[in-house]
């Protein structure tokens, strides 16, 4: 569990920068300039470690750079502001594939309630495009505090919430099935 929050966080630690270094400096641009940095630095210093740089990263390199370098060329933040959209979208699109969801599920799930497990999964797939038109909405207002508190908190809390539900409805379907077949 511990590692899939170390990946999310890596894939979007240039987002995290934007956000952090804004909400210190009140400055698109230098929050922007440093963001893209940091995305090249990090590429740089995990090809060095000789680590293996999965799709997620790369592509989100590039939309750093090239969403960051639209919003440094015409000094409009919606063009960076419109990034974990983006990302949204494509990890909403990675999961449509029916079962990607059952490899991160412990045994007890996949074996007792796969079918359950793949409907999350769809699930999954539609919160993300959903706080993917969330964030396009926001971002097309431009209003910097807005984004910032979305991304932060709408983002971030709606993830946890879901997890939560379904945390609590998978122990409850896995009981039933498990004492229906105790039963049976």
């Amino acid at each position: 569990m511990k590692s899939v929050f170390a990946r999310l966080a890596s894939d979007f630690l240039s987002t995290i920068v934007f956000l952090v270094v804004y909400l210190a400096t009140d400055n698109v641009l230098i929050a922007t300039a440093v963001a893209i940095v940091g995305a090249i630095a990090q590429v740089v210093y995990a090809r060095m470690k000789g680590q293996t740089l999965g799709y997620m990263t790369w592509a989100s390199l590039g939309l750093v750079i090239v969403l960051g370098g639209a919003t440094l060329l015409t000094n409009d933040p919606r063009f960076v502001l419109a990034k974990p959209a983006i990302g949204h979208i494509a990890i909403g699109t990675i999961m449509l594939k029916r079962g990607w969801m059952l490899r991160y599920l412990p045994p007890i799930v996949t074996e007792t309630i796969p079918e359950y497990a793949t409907l999350a999964g769809y699930a999954w797939a539609g919160l993300m495009f959903i706080l993917a038109a969330g964030t396009i909405a926001i971002a097309a207002t431009g209003d910097m505090k807005l984004w910032a508190l979305y991304v932060s908190v709408v983002l971030v809390g709606a993830k946890i919430a879901a997890f939560a539900i379904q945390y609590v409805a998978f122990r409850f379907l896995v009981s039933n099935r498990l004492r229906a077949a105790a039963r049976a």
